[in-house]
């Protein structure tokens, strides 16, 4: 069965974000003492008592607002708290019940699922203040205080969660869920694509640059497989990175990167291949990861027959250093193409997971050396004794050699072209070492 789901909700700057790293045990939302700085539903997995489960951290809940960011943030809120068993809300002890709180009370009542009703900031230790009986007016039951900063009371919050969870009644494996990072510069379509794939609107979607701020995790199923795709911020020249949210962002984005399987490069057809991307998809190369260049709003291009050929010439000449990335043109507004995007993903992580027994790999190194001698220097040759693949994720091959010096890299790019010609490989990047035989 799927593991339960704890919902973090609350009005903003109470001290949501706090809680959510605490309870999951490191730094995943971004804590500024700014209202609104949480905007999409954030999962990370945790465990107590030998029970596993999610929580998600969402934006601060404003009852009555015009503004659209808050009005989205509640419209995220109200999703998560749909979606979970149990709901975690989350007030503020130094300022007591509010307006707000009460009216966010009314609506969890209404959802008629278990509350655990945290009271946030409650530094000291010792005996409780009685202020926190105030509380009991919201109608919520015993409020349980906590100190997200100091870690005191979080056990008990957990307590209170794990017994209202639903009885164990299988195990979910989640080892064969694929995790899609999608990535690119700000309004690329990264956030229109996830809602696109998950036919809800799961991730906010506005024109303002910087709208998605955390790396938000969406678990997804259909016929081709599981998944985890990950809607990131957009990735900015560092240059135009203000301040510490915008920070945070972006390391929350090359995270991201780091845990996934795939990365969904994402790509402005209207204004092609800029400086940024090829940054954008060079942090994707770099952390050996499979990657689907995706050139999304084609929908807004006009075309003849030679448009997208032109197209994948032109990326494939600014991204030369991908040139294993399989191109995919798509409208995440129409959802055109998007159905393949599925079959990709499967594809490069097949690809990446791949592997070359060492019995082929010499084999083919005996074939190469004999159409490309070795380079020489001094009177020296190059000997390429034998060549082993070492791990995948990306594909790594050991070559061992006489001398790593006489090994250049034109010859090391031929024997890589070699093996990609002859075993594919495509979609991921191939990592070369080389050692010599003497090295331990």
């Amino acid at each position: 069965m799927p593991k339960p789901l704890v919902a973090i909700v609350g009005r903003p700057n109470v001290g949501k974000s706090t809680l959510f790293n605490r309870l999951a045990g490191k730094r995943l939302a971004i804590v500024e003492d700014t209202p609104g700085v949480t905007r999409d539903r954030l999962y990370a997995k945790t465990d107590w008592n030998g029970r596993e489960f999610d929580i998600v951290d969402t934006g601060g809940i404003e009852p009555r607002t015009d503004n659209e960011i808050l009005i989205f943030m509640r419209e995220q809120a109200l999703l998560a708290i749909e979606m979970a068993d149990v709901i975690v809300f989350v007030v503020d002890f130094t300022t007591g019940v509010t307006a707000a709180d009460e009216d966010v009370s009314k609506m969890l009542l209404k959802s008629g699922k278990p509350i655990v009703l945290a009271v946030n900031k409650m530094d000291s230790v010792g005996p409780n203040n009685p202020d926190i009986y105030e509380f009991y007016s919201l109608g919520l039951g015993e409020p349980v205080s906590v100190s997200a900063v100091h870690g005191h009371g979080t056990g008990d919050i957990l307590d209170e969660c794990v017994g209202a969870f639903p009885p164990v009644s299988g195990d979910e494996d989640d080892d064969d869920f694929i995790k899609v990072a999608v990535i690119g510069k700000p309004n690329a379509g990264k956030s229109s694509l996830v809602n696109r794939i998950l036919g809800e609107k799961r991730v906010i979607v506005s024109e303002v640059a910087g709208t998605t701020r955390d790396a938000v995790d969406s678990p997804f199923e259909n016929s081709h497989g599981k998944y985890v795709f990950i809607d990131t911020a957009g990735i900015r020249r560092k240059s135009k990175v203000s301040g510490n949210i915008e920070y945070y962002s972006v390391l929350r984005a090359q995270m991201a990167i780091e845990r996934s399987d795939v990365c969904v490069i994402m790509i402005d057809a209207r204004e092609g291949v800029t400086e940024q991307d090829t940054k954008v998809a060079g942090l994707a190369h770099e952390a050996g990861k499979a990657s689907i260049i995706c050139i999304n709003k084609w929908d807004l291009i006009e075309k003849d027959t030679n448009t997208m050929d032109e197209m994948r010439k032109d990326v494939m000449r600014d991204l030369s250093y991908m040139t294993y990335a399989p191109i995919l043109f798509i409208s995440a507004l129409t959802g055109q193409r998007v159905e393949r995007l599925f079959e990709l993903i499967n594809f490069v992580n097949d690809q990446a997971t791949m592997r070359i027994t060492t019995g082929m790999l010499n084999e083919l190194l005996s074939d190469a050396v004999a159409r490309v001698q070795p380079p020489t220097d001094k009177g020296r040759r190059l000997k390429i004794y034998y060549i082993t693949q070492a791990s995948i994720r990306p594909p790594t091959f050991v070559c061992f050699c006489n001398d790593i010096e006489l090994f250049h890299f034109s010859y090391r790019r031929y024997i890589e072209n070699q093996i990609r010609a002859v075993f594919g490989l495509e979609g991921t990047p191939v990592r070369m070492i080389i050692r010599s035989r003497d090295d331990k």
